[in-house]
């Protein structure tokens, strides 16, 4: 893999990473009107989603050691649940995040992307393709070009990686929900509707082995995502991300997953998925999916 490719997608030779910074997790559960009655009956209380989803990631199995952080979205209600805070490596799910800051540029220049950069995020985007992922780091500018983007989008506690190191840039679970509305819905996104189009179908079309993560908390086919995964040199510890889109009960939710300090890949997918499930369950009161009953991860 390419020395700039800092970590991300399937390069596991990793620079010294940033010393995580704090900062939890802030999203939380939210009523849609405050006050509102129900008509003849008393307040409904408001779902404590966070609460639930504590109960969830209880019965995670959470490797000593290790650390995850997760947190969803129901788009169209605005409730969120997050468990775990503090910002992790992104790894390879800084993709997403560089073709957004791509596509906000060539939004403000009033240009399409060009060929060259199709190809190189088509190869980013579904096959983590880390000397792509170079070229567009460096076409927006790098960290700077990434950091202003992400004061566009919204996101406060990310920050992009030294020099060509994207891989390392560091972000929250709270951060990566607030990319994943840029993506998947109009109001509020600084993306135009191709623009965010044209980022979800790269997403829906990831490579065979690559969908896992987010997609096994989908009670179906109906996903979109984007993973990295990244062995620390230091401690041979790695670091497996998920981010995404899925469709459970008939409804759409943006999850993002964040892990360390797993002892294999194998076993940082297995906390990923398990966490994935336990947020989309805060929503469909359904528990974990079995991965069994599922097919696209």
């Amino acid at each position: 893999p390419s020395p700039s490719a800092a970590g991300g997608g399937d390069d596991v030779h990793e620079r010294p990473a940033h010393s995580p910074t704090a900062g939890a997790v802030s999203s939380s559960a939210t009523r849609a009107a405050d006050g509102e009655e129900a008509v003849g009956s008393a307040a409904e209380a408001a779902v404590d989603r966070d609460a639930l989803l504590a109960t969830a990631m209880a019965s995670v199995d959470v490797a000593e050691g290790a650390e995850v952080s997760v947190a969803v979205l129901d788009p169209d209600s605005g409730e969120t649940a997050s468990d775990g805070g503090g910002a992790f490596d992104t790894a390879s799910i800084v993709k997403v995040d560089i073709l957004a800051a791509l596509l906000l540029q060539a939004q403000d220049a009033g240009r399409t992307l060009t060929a060259e950069e199709k190809t190189y995020a088509t190869a980013m985007i579904e096959n983590s393709d880390n000397d792509s992922t170079s070229a567009l780091w460096r076409t927006i500018g790098t960290a700077d070009g990434l950091d202003a983007a992400n004061e566009r989008f919204g996101l406060t506690g990310t920050a992009g990686g030294d020099g060509p190191l994207w891989g390392l840039t560091q972000t929250t679970a709270a951060d990566q929900l607030t990319l994943l509305r840029q993506v998947f819905t109009a109001t509020g996104s600084e993306l135009t509707e191709a623009s965010r189009t044209y980022v979800r179908e790269l997403m829906e079309r990831v490579a065979a082995g690559q969908r896992w993560g987010v997609s096994a908390a989908a009670d179906g086919t109906a996903w979109a995502l984007k993973n990295g995964w990244l062995r620390r040199s230091t401690t041979g510890l790695w670091v497996i991300n998920s981010i995404g889109r899925v469709t459970a009960g008939g409804h759409g939710y943006l999850v993002a997953v964040l892990s360390r300090g797993s002892a294999t890949q194998e076993d940082g997918i297995a906390l990923a998925e398990a966490a994935a499930r336990a947020a989309v369950s805060v929503f469909t009161g359904d528990g974990a999916v079995d991965p069994a009953d599922q097919g696209s991860s």
